[in-house]
């Protein structure tokens, strides 16, 4: 298998990823789930753990934060196949890490891994049990994993279903030269007793870039609005990253000054407003992925996407990647629009975005046909294996036209 599971946050991906682990473990199969934040991969390791041992599914959760008795302990309980499911971040695919029969590789938030990382991970299976099968889960696929399905490496299945108890997210898109009206309004939603996030591109002030910086706009806002402000980025211990967040699910502070540490794996119901400022210079997936930590409970929601100097200049790709965003929610469409507008990388390659030097084809106007070609492929692969017919007989001339020897097992 390999397959792209999309749907938004909190629509059930997860249940979907935990019954394919439990599937892997009564065939005899371990599994690995991998994802991109510690944060993430203890939550889904505390949801998904009592589970398995319920189901008599052993499961190691394994980060880059275990001692080195810990994690001895873990690795021999996975190489001996005593653990049939790991839980964890990049430390999976590390050289230390080896499996005894691993048939499932599932990769949560796949758009924030590299393409030699996903595959580093599967290249942990045994060659002699065959390939190790591959589900990736995204709100928002990244455009090579979109360029990946039209050539039929990649089958999709979506979940339509909005989660229970979404509500809709009011986005607007404000130019940076209305900062001080977007914080009085924002002053007056705190007062009501709402929660807030606001986001910053980078942690500390840059003399080479004129970005927000988390610290200084956390101090400036504690002034400004005369509330409690936390202050989470990637720089900061775990343990007092987790302190200041775990204060803001529980209501102890109104507003959260962030990075982009905020974007996958943070639950928190009230939080109704999200201020992500410089909106122009984060990736759509991005962008989607912060507006979802807002919405999750009855209050009516919105998302402020600041963008541009105090000359509110804003260019024309920027400017339809606010738009899209402003004008739905829906993860696979902007992920569309993420795809028409940076391209689908290399195929073949490590780039994940861009586009390929293609001769005669265009693979955002030619996609009706690309699609109809992979289905024809699967076709003839179903009905002549050995491509002994006439038909078969001419995809191995393209074969050789091509020169696709080098990659025959991996179209296999």
């Amino acid at each position: 298998m390999g397959r792209l599971l999309q749907g938004d946050v909190g629509s059930g991906k997860t249940a979907v990823a935990a019954l394919a682990l439990a599937d892997a473990a009564s065939s005899g199969f371990q599994s690995a789930l991998m994802a991109p934040t510690e944060i993430l991969a203890r939550q889904h390791y505390e949801k998904l753990g009592p589970l398995l041992e319920a189901a008599g599914v052993a499961s190691v959760l394994l980060t880059g934060r275990d001692t080195n008795g810990q994690r001895r302990e873990k690795l021999a309980a996975l190489a001996s196949g005593h653990a049939q499911v790991a839980i964890g971040t990049h430390a999976l695919f590390q050289d230390a890490v080896r499996f005894d029969r691993l048939a499932l590789a599932v990769i949560d938030e796949q758009h924030r891994f590299g393409v030699s990382e996903r595959q580093r991970l599967q290249a942990k299976g045994d060659p002699r049990l065959g390939a190790v099968h591959l589900l990736t889960m995204s709100a928002t696929p990244i455009p090579r994993t979109l360029e990946l399905t039209q050539y039929g490496e990649l089958e999709v299945s979506r979940l339509m279903e909005k989660p229970p108890g979404r509500t809709p997210v009011t986005t607007a898109v404000v130019p940076l030269a209305r900062i001080g009206e977007v914080a009085a309004r924002l002053k007056t939603a705190l007062d009501a007793g709402a929660q807030a996030y606001w986001i910053c591109p980078l942690v500390a002030e840059s003399e080479a870039i004129d970005l927000a910086a988390a610290v200084d706009r956390a101090d400036d806002l504690r002034r400004l609005l005369g509330v409690e402000v936390g202050l989470a980025h990637g720089q900061m211990p775990g343990a007092e990253r987790e302190a200041v967040m775990a204060d803001f699910a529980d209501g102890r502070l109104p507003l959260l000054v962030a990075t982009t540490v905020v974007e996958v794996g943070v639950d928190v119901p009230n939080a109704s407003i999200m201020v992500i400022e410089h909106a122009d210079r984060f990736g759509l997936a991005q962008l989607h992925q912060l507006r979802g930590r807002v919405g999750r409970g009855s209050k009516a929601s919105s998302c402020i996407l600041l963008y541009g100097g105090q000359d509110g200049a804003l260019g024309e790709t920027a400017k339809e990647r606010l738009e899209t965003l402003r004008r739905t929610e829906d993860g696979f469409v902007i992920a569309e629009e993420d795809f028409r507008l940076r391209g689908g990388g290399d195929p073949l390659g490590l780039k994940q975005s861009g586009f390929p030097a293609y001769r005669f084809a265009d693979p955002i106007r030619h996609r009706s046909l690309m699609l109809a070609a992979a289905d024809d492929a699967r076709l003839i692969l179903n009905r002549d294996p050995d491509l002994a017919s006439e038909r078969g007989q001419a995809v191995q001339v393209l074969e050789e036209l091509f020169d696709w020897k080098g990659h025959k097992s991996g179209a296999d």
